[in-house]
């Protein structure tokens, strides 16, 4: 069974189109394309990884974000608070005067913690996510 293409069209920033073609290079993707795909693949799984935490987890949610974006600190501080519960500890980094990075370190119930990430990563203003978590007992 073939499966029909469909063409889309998309903005992106020229530095992150440049890296891209660059990385695309260096795989040896035949096209752009290929490597959207791939790239739209590897996001899928890693979503359909996020909603299938179960049980009690240790993590680290790592992003990167950008300070000056209207609001955004406020917000991240929020949800931060609103899942404290499951919040053991936190680092901030100053990457550059608009840029932060920062680490939050997690111990709890596995949906709330792809929950918690969740509602970070979809904030404008963050450019980088990602969890991870390991099964582990509650005694950490």
């Amino acid at each position: 069974m073939e499966t029909e293409l469909m063409r889309i069209g998309i903005s992106l920033p020229d530095i992150l189109l440049g890296e891209f073609d660059e990385i695309i290079g260096k795989r040896g993707y035949s096209s752009r394309s290929e490597g959207i795909r791939d790239a739209i693949r590897s996001y899928i799984s890693y979503y359909e990884w996020m909603n299938d935490i179960k049980g009690h987890r240790v993590g680290t949610i790592a992003f990167v974000y950008d300070h000056t974006k209207r609001g955004l600190s406020n917000s991240l501080t929020d949800i931060q608070h609103h899942y404290s519960h499951l919040i053991k500890s936190s680092i901030h980094v100053h990457l550059d005067h608009k840029e932060c990075f920062e680490v939050v370190v997690l111990n709890g119930d596995g949906k709330e913690i792809a929950e918690l990430s969740e509602t970070m990563m979809v904030l404008k203003g963050v450019k980088f996510s990602k969890l991870t978590t390991v099964a582990s007992n509650e005694n950490i």
